[in-house]
């Protein structure tokens, strides 16, 4: 499936828009991983535990956006956009969401 997040896929035309496709992840702040960040906090660095669970809640939406375009008959999903959410009562969820339009290319 072809993404994009521009309305167009370059020297492809759209033939049919067949409308809004979405896909959600969400995660739990696990507590070694808050425990890692906040050291990397105090000294400096990379939150290494957190860049792979967004990387991989990222994936999660965008392959579910594309499995529902898919099952509408779609080419390709333009204008995608990518929001990050926190979640929960001490915002220890994270929620990922990718959504464009599905569309069939000539």
């Amino acid at each position: 499936m072809i993404t994009s997040t521009t309305p167009t896929i370059a020297n492809r035309e759209v033939a049919e828009t067949l409308g809004v496709v979405s896909g959600e992840a969400i995660i739990g702040a696990h507590i070694f991983r808050d425990l890692f960040a906040g050291i990397t906090n105090i000294i400096g660095g990379r939150a290494g535990g957190y860049e792979k669970a967004l990387r991989e809640a990222r994936d999660i939406s965008i392959r579910e956006m594309c499995e529902e375009a898919q099952r509408l008959g779609a080419d390709a999903v333009v204008g995608v956009d990518l929001d990050y959410e926190t979640l929960g009562v001490d915002n220890g969820m994270l929620m990922v969401t990718a959504a464009g339009t599905a569309v069939k290319l000539r």
